[in-house]
């Protein structure tokens, strides 16, 4: 079953700001790094889709992908450990509880 190519678009689209919405109104950080995962994932679709239908026979698209996806482990990796560490000190992960450490 073949879908078509905005079906793919609307997806990605939609994707894109379900994420920005989410880290928008997220105070949590654990909810906001889950919606810049949404993100980079809507652009790994729009990657792979336009790279389906405009070059087919070569696999640009699936590489970049592929390097989006290895950043953005290593991105939650790196942020993770920063939210480990927030807890430790502040037991607390929310937003506000983070202005507090400029202090």
């Amino acid at each position: 079953m073949n879908l078509p190519f905005e079906f793919y678009l609307v997806l990605s689209t939609l994707l894109f700001f379900i994420g920005v919405y989410g880290f928008v109104a997220r105070k949590n950080l654990i909810g906001m790094l889950m919606s810049v995962e949404l993100i980079l994932n809507a652009v790994n679709i729009n990657f792979v889709v336009f790279n389906r239908f405009l070059h087919p026979e070569h696999l640009d698209g699936f590489v970049y992908s592929l390097f989006v996806i290895v950043v953005a482990a290593a991105e939650t990796a790196v942020a993770i450990s920063i939210i480990i560490n927030i807890y430790r000190n502040m037991k607390n992960i929310s937003v506000d509880s983070i202005k507090e450490l400029k202090n």
